[in-house]
């Protein structure tokens, strides 16, 4: 689908990419990786073509189609919401014509599948039937990506290239974002920050380090995991080269003088410029991240904040009537639900940010609360330089203070004299934390914290907030945040609030049997119709004679029969995964002891050979711990 080579880029005299390579074959699912300002976006362009390369060449499979979705903006014109999701471009339309019947002929031409098809694509990514005749150009920039990212899935390029697109989705449209693309039928190539996303989709990861792209086999756990392996491997390697040049140079310098001894002196020379041509490169740090703790605030009283008879609309809208909400001390609440569900408004009301028609807000005994907005600008002033903002707060701080937190932040330098206006999208929310760092509250509110900050970032934050003593009420479309995270879960649908008290995948756990007990009608209160037996039932059945006893043990021992032999398959399955295994990781540990030999690299080539078989039985080991987990968890259920 489609393979660059030798690509070289600069910008302002800083190196982006160096002899970059890579390929992509179609069903590939790629994940590219690095932290923001490593050239992710960069490279999409170039690819694309509206980035021209410094060096090498780019080649995409004759006759394939692809599409890109940006990160932050796409053009909207007048098309409706589903002109958009079909593809369909209007011209502005000339003196006399009728608008209606022009879109009505656009309609036409596209097949009534290919339609139906988009409206599907439509309600996934949660849009409303009464939405698909809007103009595009009258709903936020959020919708309208997710209008292009219709258009994509409904087009369905040979490749697929996503930048960012978990950015535009709230929890529920990102997980049926998830499921389609799981079995989309071309190749994919995506930025993303979100973790489970990355784990559920992709079958390599390619990461962008020190100006390089090092791609891995597998999901992005499987290739932190590889990653360290290979990192460990090549310091062993490179720390062995070392000491075999360092014992060759000690050598030379001693008898580099003396007449008997020069010849040999000379033939270790050359010898230690063939190990440094053959050095292992290994790969550096990933520059400066984030590190930070959330000082802990003062104790507050076990009721944080409550909510009793809250009733909120917008204009003739109402999103919520008589509803209540309290939470204690202690508590990680994570607000989830359908997209427009009333889930920011919310937390908008729980932060004082929105005034509700009728109830009341009552903040606990010595609770101060902090309001991270989705929308940073929200709590961020334009006009202010990155320093300015940072000191206003109502603590007195001294400026060393503020520039030390403010480095932890990546703002060093100059940086903290940039407008907060020009900042980017991870830089204002960056800056957001710091301002909640200067003044610690013992509630934080948090709307969509994780947006643009990069994978490094987003583990820092899920560190610190685990350590944090206060209460935390947050939204969050990142479900591995949400894990690392939550520990109570309230579902926000039609104005009502449900409680699962326990982490995301309690709730999870109780949403899955509520749907179990309505289709099998489990916990009825009142008559009604219920399903027929299942077959483990039906075999277990009286019945009503003596012909049919005897084929009904019949079949129950032919049950038994066939499960007894999926068992020992998989039990043989499960044996012969554990010694391939024992047999990968005795050839892995051989070839890093092979790497740690001086006698190695006396033969030319010979250590880039076991490197290479390193990093294949590194791929093998992989995919074999993949399939014992996965025939072991079989066997489990099984047994």
């Amino acid at each position: 689908m489609l393979t660059f080579s030798g690509v070289t880029k600069a910008f302002g005299g800083r190196t982006l990419f160096s002899d970059a390579a890579l390929a992509i074959v179609r069903g590939d699912r790629v994940g590219l990786v690095g932290p923001n300002g490593a050239g992710k976006s960069t490279l999409f362009r170039i690819l694309l073509g509206e980035e021209t390369a410094d060096e090498g060449t780019v080649a995409f499979a004759r006759g394939s189609r692809v599409g890109i979705l940006p990160q932050e903006s796409a053009p909207a014109g007048d098309e409706t919401v589903l002109d958009l999701a079909l593809g369909i471009h209007h011209p502005e339309p000339q003196a006399g014509d009728d608008e209606h019947i022009h879109q009505e002929g656009h309609h036409h031409a596209v097949d009534g599948e290919t339609i139906a098809r988009a409206k599907r694509i439509l309600s996934g990514l949660a849009f409303r039937e009464s939405d698909y005749d809007r103009p595009a150009r009258e709903m936020s920039g959020g919708w309208v990506m997710r209008a292009h990212l219709a258009r994509l899935l409904v087009s369905e390029p040979d490749l697929l290239m996503l930048d960012e697109p978990t950015n535009h989705l709230d929890l529920e449209a990102l997980i049926w974002v998830q499921e389609y693309l799981r079995t989309y039928p071309g190749a994919l190539l995506l930025i993303s920050h979100d973790r489970e996303f990355l784990n559920q989709l992709c079958t390599h990861i390619v990461e962008v380090r020190q100006a390089r792209l090092y791609k891995y086999t597998g999901n992005y756990n499987s290739y932190l995991g590889q990653r360290e392996a290979t990192e460990q491997a090549l310091l062993a390697t490179a720390k062995s080269q070392q000491r075999r040049i360092d014992q060759l140079q000690d050598f030379v310098d001693r008898f580099r003088a003396k007449n008997t001894k020069a010849a040999q002196a000379q033939s270790k020379l050359k010898q230690i410029e063939r190990l440094r041509e053959e050095m292992v490169e290994v790969p550096g740090s990933d520059g400066p991240v984030v590190d930070f703790q959330f000082p802990q605030p003062e104790r507050s009283g076990l009721r944080v904040i409550r909510l009793a008879g809250i009733r909120f609309a917008y204009g003739n809208t109402p999103i919520y009537d008589g509803i209540d909400f309290e939470a204690e001390r202690g508590r990680r609440i994570v607000l989830v639900g359908p997209n427009g569900a009333g889930k920011s408004t919310l937390l908008k009301l729980l932060a004082g940010a929105l005034t509700p028609q009728a109830g009341e807000r009552t903040l606990g005994h010595n609770v101060r609360a902090g309001y991270f907005a989705q929308y940073r600008l929200d709590t961020l002033n334009p006009a202010h330089t990155v320093l300015e903002e940072a000191f206003n707060t109502p603590q007195r701080v001294t400026e060393t203070f503020v520039r030390t937190v403010l480095g932890s932040f990546l703002f060093r330098g100059d940086d903290v004299f940039k407008r907060v206006s020009v900042l980017s999208g991870g830089e204002k929310s960056r800056l957001a934390l710091v301002k909640l760092l200067l003044d610690p509250p013992n509630l934080i509110l948090m709307d969509e914290p994780t947006t643009h900050l990069d994978l490094a970032s987003v583990d820092a934050l899920i560190e610190a907030l685990q350590q944090y003593a206060g209460t935390l009420i947050f939204i969050s479309h990142d479900v591995h945040f949400i894990r690392s995270i939550a520990n109570h879960v309230v579902h926000v649908k039609s104005g009502r609030l449900s409680h699962y008290p326990g982490g995301y995948d309690y709730y999870l756990d109780k949403t899955r049997q509520g749907a179990r007990d309505g289709l099998t009608g489990a916990g009825r209160s009142t008559p009604g119709p219920m399903p027929g037996p299942s077959p483990a039932q039906t075999l277990s059945a009286p019945a009503p004679d003596g012909a049919s006893r005897k084929e009904q043990k019949r079949l129950e021992a032919q049950a038994r029969q066939e499960k007894a032999k999926q068992r020992k398959d998989l039990q043989q399955r499960v044996s012969d995964l554990e010694k391939a295994i024992a047999k990968l990781e005795a050839r892995e540990k051989e070839l890093v002891i092979d790497l740690e030999r001086p006698e190695t690299y006396n033969t030319p080539g010979r250590a880039m050979v076991v490197n290479r078989d390193l990093m294949d039985v590194h791929d093998r080991l992989a995919q074999a711990h993949k399939d014992w987990e996965r025939a072991a968890e079989e066997l489990q259920a099984m047994e």
